[in-house]
């Protein structure tokens, strides 16, 4: 186990102990199976040592350090209360003075909400990094400090699947049952629709909830606690079955029209501007959906994914504690030299090089690179790059310069596809058993993974 501070009570060993250990005592299958987008999960957990974890993750005094390097409004930082059901927003203009700060959270007694704080601790980065492996979805994150007797927030649910990690102090929360299940949208809900609670405790530090997107919820710090602070990490926005068929589904269709001579035919004369579509527009559509999904089948046609693969690996926190040499090619320059077992050339993918965390979940996205404009476009221009490495392969009909442009990665022929797979399969590939039919190809396929630091290449003995 990897420490930074002192001993970590959570295993950082592998993306999947990670979670193991995070949701423990339950196990990994008892969690998916029973707990999983289906209701919440309280873990109460006594523990001295994780209680003590927890609440070196991040504390009000973190704040204080944070205002002096400039933090602001609305951008970093929200100050809000609920007032009579309804969430009132105290925010000042401008940059964030920790002394008004402090006397908005003790005269006013409002919520402090700190928005991505693994932008600023290093321990928040290590642990969302670990679940984005393990997830494959982005992770994000924000620090809610109340003082007692407060609410900062009125009852309503999110988007997103929710992890609370109570840090310090104590959160009575009170959870309801869904009007929306697995909700792919945040909504307040007012009290008098809500029903009972289903669930209503108290988290101590130490403790974990969760529960699924669409659970309604409240919560506030109970009267003679002087103040709570818990962490909330969210994830699975926008990553369901539909969405990842919004994605494929428009290339299924682009190729489907390749072949089939009736999808190119063109619409009813004036079908755009009629008031309705009527019974026969969606019969047809629904002849062509089945011969559609009948081709799927049939062909064994691979599915496409660009935009949420995309998304994810342009947008996810890079390796943490990466070191900017790691970024350099690592080992000796990539060749096609006769070898044997003996000296056969290995290659392992890197990931998420080059991702920012300052601007993680943040809504910004990286500037581009005036000097790249002239970049050679077959052979050198930035693309997104698979599932655990910013190494992402994306298969497309075709993409603008200016959107290529504004990824990291390289942008191969459509024949480099079978090797780049090789490479991405985590094993050991002899160069020259990649699958291209030229040599140049093949070096050159390995010489600009390499230049860009998403492989090493060595000699075993």
């Amino acid at each position: 186990m990897k420490v930074v501070n002192g001993s970590a009570p959570l295993c950082f060993d592998s993306p999947r102990d990670f979670f193991q250990s995070l949701i423990s005592p339950v196990g990994l299958d008892e969690f998916f199976q029973h707990y999983w987008e289906q209701k919440p999960l309280v873990l109460h957990r006594s523990d001295p040592d994780l209680a003590s974890y927890y609440g070196s993750l991040f504390q009000l005094s973190d704040v204080k350090q944070l205002c002096a390097r400039g933090l602001r409004y609305a951008t970093d930082l929200n100050v809000c209360r609920c007032v009579d059901g309804k969430k009132k927003v105290l925010n000042k203009a401008g940059k964030v003075k920790f002394n008004q700060l402090k006397k908005d959270l003790e005269e006013r007694r409002a919520t402090i909400q700190l928005h991505q704080p693994q932008r600023f601790k290093d321990e928040l980065w290590r642990i969302q990094e670990r679940l984005e492996c393990f997830f494959g979805s982005l992770v994000g994150s924000n620090i809610y400090i109340t003082p007692q007797a407060s609410q900062g927030l009125p009852p309503h649910y999110d988007d997103v699947e929710v992890l609370i990690l109570q840090l310090e102090g104590q959160k009575h929360w009170r959870l309801y049952q869904p009007t929306v299940p697995l909700a792919r949208e945040y909504s307040l809900e007012p009290e008098d629709r809500i029903g009972p609670p289903t669930h209503d405790f108290i988290l101590q530090p130490g403790d974990l909830l969760y529960f699924p997107r669409g659970t309604i919820h409240q919560a506030d710090t109970p009267a003679g606690v002087e103040r709570s602070t818990h962490l909330t990490l969210s994830t699975y926005q926008n990553t369901s079955w539909g969405d990842f068929m919004l994605d494929v589904i428009p290339g299924c269709v682009f190729d489907c029209m390749s072949r089939d001579r009736e999808m190119r035919s063109g619409l009813p004369r004036n079908l755009l501007t009629a008031p309705g579509f009527g019974p026969n527009v969606t019969k047809r559509v629904c002849e062509f959906l089945r011969r559609l999904a009948d081709g799927l089948e049939q062909d064994d046609h691979e599915l496409r994914s660009t935009a949420m693969k995309r998304d994810f690996i342009s947008h996810r926190l890079p390796p943490y504690l990466l070191d900017q040499a790691e970024l350099e090619p690592a080992g000796k320059l990539p060749s096609l030299e006769d070898t044997d077992e003996a000296t056969e050339l290995v290659v392992f993918v890197l990931h998420s090089l080059k991702n920012k965390r300052e601007t993680h979940m943040m809504g910004t996205s990286d500037e581009e690179d005036e000097e790249d404009d002239e970049e050679d476009v077959v052979s050198q221009v930035r693309q997104p790059s698979d599932e655990q490495c910013s190494f992402v392969l994306i298969v497309q009909s075709h993409c603008s310069h200016a959107e290529l442009l504004r990824f990291q990665g390289l942008r191969f022929p459509s024949s480099h596809l079978a090797a780049l797979k090789q490479l991405l399969s985590g094993e050991r590939i002899p160069a020259v058993q990649l699958q291209l039919l030229q040599d140049e190809d093949k070096v050159g396929l390995l010489l600009g993974l390499w230049s860009e630091g998403l492989l090493q290449v060595c000699q075993t003995p």
